[in-house]
């Protein structure tokens, strides 16, 4: 059966169905394919299951110190069966309400797998779509004017490890434990693996980190990873850095997983009852059917200009597959700007030094814009202010006192740089520092916006005095 779509879009991740809703609001017959849910990774083994893991870790470590507090508890303990049924019921629920936007949007969702075909008897160009039915009923081919493929990204491997899913896992892995295990070895220690080391560790599992680099989540800030590492080891995490995983040494026996590393030239056997492999993603490109067409790969990504338009005009590309910022926000704003140019508005281009990026571990971290290490880089001649949550009356009262907002302005303009932070809440404080680097604000700009008293975002504005050395409570 054929059937004529004005866009028809491969993957129905974040980026994928929130393309298709701005495409159905734009009048564009749209049909999504989708080889599991709806949803996609973000939802269904990532973003969503992920935060809610982390929460759960967060209440029992405050149920600890409840007496602090002035809280008695006879005992605190954990439920873990219960931690998993709480993640799946909230994922349930947020799938059930895309599912309600696609039906609600009149968009067409095929359950099944798809793969563009070259020039054939439907169209003269690349482009029709046949979808490998999920319930094994013949085979759909759509013909629509305009392709996006938005297939996301899977976990990538260690060369020479291979992954079980049990002892070895993934992040994908992880996330259906039916129990914890009582040590773990975290090769990575960038986003994933922190966020990941810091709950299991409040969960009360021995974490140990490997990362390569010289510190961990080696993209952000130099003084916000260091202010991580400080409270992740406060908390017990061991983490290792400069360190070479030697991939090919893995052993497994009962309840016990062994693995060399070699730090500054000695090698070491490091044991745990289970191994999480967080190196990073790598784009869907395979079998999707790119050999199809003229789409150029380059380094497992998809090459796209300014539009999101491959090589093939017709052809659209978004989100982890084209690589870049591999944030479920971004790919949702990429899929609105390439449905905006297919329907012949002039939409602008993203800037991607404008996109904050944020890490959920305990404490939270978020950035936009430049570190100091990059504007150093750059050019820049710049000026920083740093203000810590330690004086921060909100921050007391909420018992978490933990880190800093950092903000880097140029010299010369005045203007915003970049802003880090660390601390209670600051994955929620930190699109103002966004809408600031958006509007190309000052920090005297942000200093004078009153922030109310007593919260949490008192600290940016304290940040921003601190810039010209005028901090108020410093």
């Amino acid at each position: 059966m054929t059937q004529e779509y004005d866009v028809v879009i491969l993957g129905g991740g974040t980026g994928g169905y929130v393309a298709a809703i701005r495409a159905s609001q734009l009048g564009l017959k749209t049909a999504i394919v989708e080889k599991n849910k709806i949803g996609g990774t973000c939802l269904h083994k990532g973003c969503i299951p992920s935060k809610s893991l982390l929460r759960s870790a967060e209440v029992y470590t405050t149920a600890k110190r409840s007496e602090e507090f002035g809280v008695t508890m006879k005992e605190v303990g954990l439920d873990f069966k219960k931690v998993q049924e709480r993640k799946d019921g909230i994922v349930n629920q947020l799938y059930k309400g895309v599912q309600s936007l696609m039906k609600k949007g009149k968009i067409d969702v095929f359950d099944g797998f798809g793969r563009i075909l070259g020039p054939s008897i439907f169209s003269p160009t690349p482009g029709t779509i046949s979808v490998e039915m999920a319930n094994g009923e013949e085979n759909e081919m759509l013909i629509p004017k305009n392709v996006i493929i938005a297939t996301g990204s899977s976990p990538r491997s260690l060369p020479g490890m291979e992954i079980d899913g049990s002892i070895v896992m993934t992040s994908d892995d992880a996330l259906q434990m039916s129990d914890l295990p009582t040590s773990i070895i975290i090769i990575g220690g960038g986003v994933i693996g922190i966020e990941w080391a810091s709950m299991l560790a409040d969960f009360g599992v021995a974490v140990t980190v490997l990362e390569y680099a010289e510190t961990i989540i080696p993209t952000e800030d130099r003084e916000l990873s260091l202010e991580m590492q400080r409270a992740l080891q406060k908390k017990g995490v061991k983490i290792i850095t400069n360190v070479k995983t030697l991939a090919d040494t893995l052993t497994k026996e009962t309840g016990i997983a062994s693995i060399s590393v070699e730090v500054n030239g000695e090698e070491k056997i490091i044991t745990a009852e289970k191994i999480l492999v967080s190196v990073g993603r790598v784009g869907n490109t395979e079998n999707i059917g790119l050999q199809n067409t003229e789409i150029i790969v380059k380094n497992g990504c998809i090459q796209v200009n300014d539009h999101f338009q491959t090589k093939e005009t017709h052809i659209y590309a978004i989100g982890d597959v084209i690589g870049g910022l591999q944030l479920a926000h971004v790919a949702s704003h990429e899929g609105i700007k390439a449905v905006e140019h297919i329907a012949g508005l002039i939409p602008e281009a993203i800037d991607y030094t404008t996109v904050s990026k944020c890490i959920y571990s305990n404490p939270e971290a978020a950035s936009v814009g430049l570190t100091e290490t990059e504007a150093l880089k750059k050019g820049y001649t710049i000026k920083t202010g740093k203000f810590s949550f330690q004086s921060n009356g909100k921050a007391l009262v909420y018992g978490d006192s933990t880190g800093f907002v950092k903000i880097i302005a140029d010299e010369e303009t005045n203007d915003v740089l970049g802003v880090h932070m660390i601390g209670p809440h600051v994955t929620d404080m930190i699109s103002e520092a966004g809408l600031a680097h958006v509007l190309d604000a000052t920090p005297w700009e942000i200093a004078n916006t009153i922030h109310p008293h007593p919260t949490l975002s008192e600290v940016i504005g304290e940040a921003a005095l601190a810039v010209d050395g005028i901090a108020i409570h410093k």
